[in-house]
């Protein structure tokens, strides 16, 4: 279904696109990023905190490194400030990224077993299913706060796969 190659690919965009967002969070006011903008997670601030907070579980999901005890309502909250979350991102891409360099097709199939705190319960579902959830729900959130920023004035980069930077 899914090669490694691609989840290498898709940890480099994912990177790619954060480096950007962290280059616009630094220079925006802690108010602007955490004006309500009427968006699910309401501010910049908070999607981008759910976004971290979501990487953090899946990662730990698939190296068995540390994940998180904090709840998807205190998603929004995940890191205390821009300059906070600018950090912890880049902490998590290279940890999503040393992943996907190790990762072997065989690592991409079966299941995984994880209890969900969303959902109250044990879930099973295909690895490869769940990597491409990874990188889908980055860019699906990605996508909200690319809205928002470009509204709030902003220039986020492309976002287009064929514009990814050669690695």
């Amino acid at each position: 279904m899914i090669t490694p190659e691609y989840c290498q690919t898709m940890a480099r965009y994912n990177q790619w696109q954060n480096n950007g967002l962290r280059e616009i969070v630094k220079a925006m006011s802690e108010d602007d990023l955490r004006k309500d903008r009427g968006a699910f997670f309401g501010s910049i601030f908070e999607t981008l905190n759910h976004l971290l907070w979501g990487d953090t579980l899946w990662i730990s999901r698939f190296d068995g490194g540390p994940g998180t005890e904090a709840s998807i309502q205190e998603s929004r909250n995940f890191t205390a400030s821009g300059t906070d979350w600018g950090s912890e991102r880049f902490r998590v891409d290279g940890r999503i990224n040393e992943w996907a360099r190790r990762v072997d097709a065989i690592d991409l199939v079966g299941d995984l077993h994880w209890y969900s705190g969303a959902l109250g319960r044990d879930m099973v579902k295909p690895k490869a299913i769940c990597a491409m959830q990874l990188f889908n729900h980055q860019t699906h959130h990605r996508g909200q706060v690319h809205a928002m920023l470009t509204a709030a004035g902003q220039k986020p980069n492309d976002t287009d796969l064929p514009f990814l930077p050669e690695g």
